[in-house]
């Protein structure tokens, strides 16, 4: 469990209450005397994320208030961590069925990425609320970070070779079956385009491959891209364009932490992973605009923009994963602008054939707190692919519906799984919001866990 969390009562814990603004004058009435001529006086408004500490007549503190303003950040406790004193806390009154996301919030504004610069702050600790596991919740929140410091890390630290590195790692530590290919190797087993997207660079190109559970359980294979950094290839990206290009692995983080966290809870699968690594870099080999590349699936794949390069990695991946036909292929992949453009970046969008797949993770979403939103597949737009020299383009030749197209060309390599879902995430937060500070980003996780956890815990 998390050393922040504490789960024995402590009568000494602090009160923090969590007071909507439009039930301020309410507290207020009810906690009559020196706390609510503070609050007046201080012209608290129980804004989201503002904390007020009350005295306590002597110099000390009797209690916090947290505005969340009108309720619908269900991680607004992420404001409390910065805020506080560092002390013990209990959550005061009713928290009913937000418990487990105001426990996560707290939790999630405990976060430091301190790799580089910045020492570790100690932080305020939390009382658990009665019913409350923190021992999941500590689980859960320790993949979130994990993904937040996989994607934090820059490229010159974050290398194909490094992504592998912290794979393995995972996989040790719930003793997984590991195996990485490398460089020309993957010619030799038939990944030719994941050669293809990173043979430029100067470390080797990668194919990260573990597989744990019994062999007889339920099939569940996750697929990340892990394209470690991405200048656009020959497609060369404007430097404006570049600057958050180490978060292009953001699917692999995903995915890692989602399968952290599945075999942490012991689920009865046979779960496997599968992450092709890439830098994708600029040299005398480098792939072209033009090129015609073999497949794993066997498709020759004209390139239309080296740019697009994820979705190549992925088709291979997916190919090797479609081939044990799985009960169920999960994709996670930074993928395309047109996601952002049609979405923004808080909202990834996901693609399935399964409508009752799509319901179990809309709902999950939904319970979760943890947003996505389902995108078609639509078939007319397949043809947008064509390729007049080869069996498909793996992009389109127009400026329109860039995501679907890419969901499509994805979907040509699943033809045996039972069910198929692609995650196009951003795994990035742009704009502080609490708990939840600039940079590296989990995605969907919360939501696929609490999913299979339903299907096959």
């Amino acid at each position: 469990m998390l050393d922040i969390f504490l789960s024995a009562k402590d009568a000494a814990a602090t009160p923090v209450w969590l007071v909507r603004a439009s039930e301020l004058k309410h507290w207020c009435a009810e906690h009559a005397g020196a706390g609510a001529q503070w609050v007046e006086t201080s012209g608290f408004k129980a804004d989201a994320g503002k904390v007020l500490l009350l005295p306590d007549g002597a110099g000390g503190l009797s209690g916090v208030l947290l505005g969340i303003g009108d309720g619908s950040d269900p991680f607004i406790t992420g404001a409390l961590a910065a805020a506080l004193p560092v002390r013990t806390y209990r959550f005061a009154g009713k928290l009913g069925a937000s418990a487990d996301n105001a426990v996560l919030g707290f939790a999630f504004g405990t976060y430091q990425f301190t790799l580089y610069a910045g020492r570790t702050r100690e932080h305020p600790r939390l009382i658990l609320p009665e019913g409350v596991d923190g021992e999941e919740l500590s689980r859960i929140a320790a993949a979130i970070f994990l993904v937040r410091d996989l994607i934090n890390t820059p490229a010159n630290d974050m290398s194909p070779a490094d992504l592998a590195e912290a794979a393995l790692a995972i996989a040790r530590t719930h003793g997984a079956k590991a195996n990485v290919i490398v460089g020309d190797e993957l010619l030799r087993q038939n990944y030719p385009m994941v050669h293809a997207v990173g043979r430029a660079a100067e470390v080797e190109p990668r194919l990260i491959d573990f597989i744990w559970g019994r062999a007889d359980a339920p099939k569940v294979t996750l697929v990340g891209k892990g394209v470690c950094f991405d200048t656009g290839g020959l497609d060369l990206k404007p430097s404006s364009a570049m600057l958050l290009m180490k978060k292009d692995m953001g699917g692999a983080a995903n995915v890692l932490a989602l399968a952290d966290l599945l075999m942490g809870a012991k689920l009865d699968i046979r779960l496997r992973v599968l992450i092709p690594a890439v830098e994708n870099n600029v040299a005398g080999n480098a792939f072209r605009p033009g090129d015609v590349l073999k497949s794993r699936k066997g498709y020759s794949v004209e390139i239309g923009n080296t740019d697009a390069e994820g979705r190549l990695i992925l088709a291979d991946a997916l190919a090797e994963a479609d081939s044990e036909a799985p009960d169920l292929v999960v994709d996670m992949a930074t993928l395309t602008g047109a996601a952002r453009t049609a979405l923004g970046p808080d909202l990834p969008p996901f693609y399935t054939h399964d409508d009752a797949l799509a319901a179990d993770i809309a709902a999950a979403s939904v319970s979760q707190s943890d947003p996505l939103w389902r995108m078609p597949l639509w078939k007319p737009y397949d043809g947008w692919l064509d390729s007049k020299i080869a069996d498909v383009n793996h992009v389109s030749d127009g400026p329109f519906a860039g995501s679907i197209t890419a969901a499509l060309f994805l979907a040509r390599f699943i033809d045996k799984s039972k069910a198929w879902v692609h995650f196009d995430v951003y795994g990035w937060a742009p704009k502080p919001r609490p708990g939840r500070p600039v940079g590296g980003e989990a995605q969907a996780i919360r939501a696929l866990y609490h999913l299979l956890k339903t299907r096959f815990g």
